[in-house]
């Protein structure tokens, strides 16, 4: 079929996620034929710089052999065996023990799920089983914040603390939300760090407005990502970890996003110093390249689910899937062996961070914020007012559009602009990237003038 046909077809019989549907009926689909290295092409021959690394998941960008590879082998002797009935397999015993050294310290048991969204709804059942284990069965209500992305299952979007996702469907009552980090939209006249406290001191008032002996745990991305990489103040997390140190609550971070090195560490929890009950993993485990997601489990509550017996009545058919577990494999190994994670944190990190700022100069951001390779613009009409062009959030969509015309993949989360460039970006890509930002600016200023 060619491009028309491909669309009409598109258009006919699929629906895709996030989509206002009569929007692209209208504007039809933009068809990925091919990738290489960190660049897509489409059907048309455009060749982009992919500043999002898939959707977050392309650490490695797009020509691992050795990950295809080892899918193909595990395809050809073993394709598919379930996790159930006391069985397992090779590459699952594998992955498990892999996670477990380059995890953070005492999180030692790993729950194989298909997605990160299944593994938070793993999370809600790992939560409730262990204080009904503890005898605790009051303890029910989960914390989370506003603004949150934690998937799209029932249970990760009532996580999620994403207005617009709540409308269109009827959310889990014993989910609470509060205030967001997100110093630039919500900050007022604080600064950062003031307002980092502040932000952190919501969990506390809630904890206590609830009563402590109702909470059973606190969820949050370490750096919200689908909400516009919001990076909290360098005050947040430390006084996160004072509040729930007062408190007998469960700490759970989800590390779809950040996990795997995108920090600079192996994950957010590691470069903010937290210690976790259950971390979220999922997209970069596998490079992308098969789908794959888990709960890792702590110590702390996996003896208490093991020691105290009766079955865990939860699962998935595809939990522990050996092809996904051998890609897995495949590509830690490839993050440890050519220290990919190192040259983030030493190298490539620290020159976005000055290349990124640089952006801030431009006369529609606001902020230029970064931190390992992840990055974020704040597109306003008055940098001293910070005040939008509009309130439907025009400019990102026009800024979005302007970047893939000159060749680069930028994410518009309504007026903010962001990137998540694959792990193996080089400086000259870098600079690439930042060039390619400013001229979408400029268009983007032109077209809002």
């Amino acid at each position: 079929m060619n491009k028309n046909q491909l669309q009409q077809h598109d258009r006919e019989h699929l629906l895709h996620p996030f989509t206002d549907f009569h929007d692209l009926g209208k504007q039809g689909t933009r068809v990925i034929t091919s990738a290489e290295g960190a660049y897509i092409s489409d059907i048309d021959g455009h060749k982009m710089l992919d500043g999002m690394s898939g959707l977050w998941c392309c650490n490695l960008g797009y020509s691992r052999r050795e990950i295809s590879e080892a899918i193909y082998e595990q395809l050809n002797k073993l394709p598919f065996y379930n996790s159930f009935f006391q069985c397992t397999t090779v590459p699952s015993i594998e992955l498990a023990d892999m996670l477990a050294e380059v995890t953070p310290a005492k999180m030692n048991n790993v729950f194989f799920t298909g997605s990160g969204s299944e593994a938070n709804d793993t999370n809600l059942r790992i939560i409730r089983r262990y204080w009904d284990l503890k005898e605790q069965p009051e303890k029910r209500i989960v914390i989370s914040r506003k603004n949150a992305y934690h998937g799209s299952t029932i249970g990760g979007a009532s996580l999620g603390g994403m207005g617009g996702m709540h409308k269109q469907f009827q959310a889990l009552d014993y989910i609470e939300h509060i205030q967001q980090p997100y110093w630039f939209a919500e900050g007022g006249d604080m600064s950062p760090e003031e307002f980092g406290i502040y932000a952190a001191r919501c969990l506390d008032e809630k904890i206590q407005e609830l009563g402590p002996e109702k909470v059973a745990a606190f969820i949050a991305e370490p750096i919200q990502g689908a909400g516009g990489v919001i990076i909290p103040p360098e005050t947040y997390w430390p006084e996160v970890k004072k509040v729930l140190d007062q408190y007998d609550i469960l700490l759970v971070m989800d590390e779809v996003i950040f996990g795997f090195g995108r920090t600079g560490e192996w994950f957010g929890a590691d470069y903010y110093g937290m210690k976790p009950d259950l971390m979220t993993f999922a997209k970069a485990v596998t490079n992308g390249y098969f789908p794959l997601g888990g709960t890792m489990v702590s110590d702390r509550v996996a003896d208490v689910i093991k020691a105290k017996g009766g079955e865990f009545t939860h699962g998935y058919t595809y939990s522990a899937h050996p092809a996904a577990c051998m890609a897995g494999i495949a590509t830690i190994n490839i993050l440890r062996d050519e220290k990919i994670i190192d040259n983030v944190r030493d190298t490539t990190g620290p020159y976005l961070a000055k290349r990124w700022a640089e952006l801030s100069e431009h006369p529609i951001v606001g902020e230029a914020r970064s931190l390992g390779l992840v990055g974020a613009l704040e597109l306003v009409k008055d940098k001293n007012s910070r005040a939008r062009f509009d309130d439907d959030c025009t400019a990102g969509a026009v800024c979005r559009d302007m970047s893939i015309k000159h060749g680069l993949v930028m994410r518009a989360t309504g007026d903010t602009m962001i990137i998540a460039p694959p792990l193996i970006m080089t400086t000259e890509q870098i600079d690439e990237l930042v060039e390619k930002a400013h001229r979408a600016l400029d268009d983007t200023a032109k077209a809002m003038a």
